[in-house]
């Protein structure tokens, strides 16, 4: 596109597979015609900054600047952007860019087009790497931007951008999303958390399904979940079986799949939306018993990611967050590793990312 990076920035970047982030200036390219600039408010931390970070999936390129779940306020547009104005309250996702031609983004899910672009770690169209959002300032072309709702907090609706997402796009695709329909969620963390608030605002029953009892008073007194299910209990497991229209397992962890399908009914469907690092098992007889499915989702498109903040404003749906500062961000991925944090870590960005001398 020939675009020519001219802006100074300066952000939090893995060096090498270690993972450790560290002070990095960079520089990000000169506002274009449809491009918005934003300074960075908030930014979460999702499970894939650190596989990222430390290059779990074997594509990293570094230095790399994590994030993909960012916010904060426009304060310059491009000669032809029409949707947004200096002052408006913006986010960014996991994407910056994709074709725009091919079947899948005309049918509005540019997150799965061969030639999307992701946020971090990605090359853009003038071979230059894609840096994220634990950095100061964005450039992202007006038609990859979210409008995040007045009334939302923005350190807080930070986490919907992708965790936020990751689970209500499958919920409406798969049409789980109706009153009278009973959904699992397994795993109650970064994702779980946010699956349980937006199933119970579509009218759902909702059973949370984790591996110990420590989050029974989260899931039903806080959440809102209508049921928990401990999945290494075979008596509570026995009872349930057949109840469930559908599963969002949301764990990243190596975990057994047999119990979650025998919890479905005939035709139900198990939607992945974890990653875990290694193959699962997968037994095909229940399938074939149940006529049952297990199936992937990923993200979500740009219209389904704005309707998702949509939804969010009016329903007052949020993440919930640990704040932290900049300089905590690296014992703050170790602490996710081991799943300690309820339910997402979110960087001050403004207020705690300072460029070194």
């Amino acid at each position: 596109m020939g675009k020519v990076f001219e802006r100074e920035a300066f952000g939090l970047a893995a060096k090498d597979e270690s993972g450790v982030l560290s002070p990095f200036r960079f520089s990000r390219r000169e506002t274009g015609e449809k491009d918005v600039r934003f300074r960075v408010l908030f930014c979460g931390i999702c499970h894939t900054d650190v596989c990222m970070a430390k290059n779990e999936w074997g594509f990293t390129t570094y230095p790399l600047v994590p994030g993909h779940e960012i916010v904060g306020v426009v304060i310059e547009v491009g000669a032809k952007v029409t949707k947004f104005k200096a002052g408006d309250k913006v986010g960014v996702g996991y994407m910056l860019s994709s074709c725009r031609s091919c079947d899948i983004c005309t049918d509005d899910q540019e997150n799965f087009c061969p030639k999307m672009i992701i946020t971090s770690g990605g090359k853009y169209y003038d071979d230059t790497m894609t840096h994220g959002g634990y950095s100061d300032h964005m450039v992202c072309e007006e038609d990859y931007i979210i409008r995040i709702p007045e009334n939302l907090p923005l350190d807080a609706a930070a986490p919907l951008l992708c965790a936020g997402v990751s689970v209500y796009s499958p919920m409406k695709y798969h049409r789980l999303d109706k009153p009278g329909i009973h959904i699992g969620v397994v795993g109650l963390g970064g994702l779980g958390h946010i699956a349980v608030k937006f199933a119970k605002a579509m009218g759902t029953k909702v059973t949370v399904i984790s591996t110990s009892d420590s989050k029974r008073d989260d899931a039903i007194n806080r959440l809102g979940a209508d049921l928990f299910l401990v999945s290494r209990d075979p008596e509570q497991m026995k009872d349930s079986m057949g109840t469930m229209d559908g599963i969002i397992d949301t764990v990243s962890a190596t975990h057994p799949i047999l119990p979650l399908l025998g919890l479905l009914k005939y035709k139900g469907k198990l939607i992945m939306v974890g990653a875990p690092d290694k193959p699962l098992e997968l037994p095909v007889l229940p399938l074939i018993l149940g006529k049952k499915t297990v199936v992937g989702s990923m993200t979500g498109g740009i219209k389904e990611s704005q309707e998702m903040v949509d939804f969010a404003g009016k329903h007052n749906i949020t993440a919930d967050i640990e704040l932290i500062s900049a300089d905590y961000v690296n014992t703050a991925m170790e602490r996710l590793e081991k799943g300690n944090v309820r339910y997402r870590f979110v960087i001050d960005v403004a207020n705690t990312l300072r460029p070194t001398p």
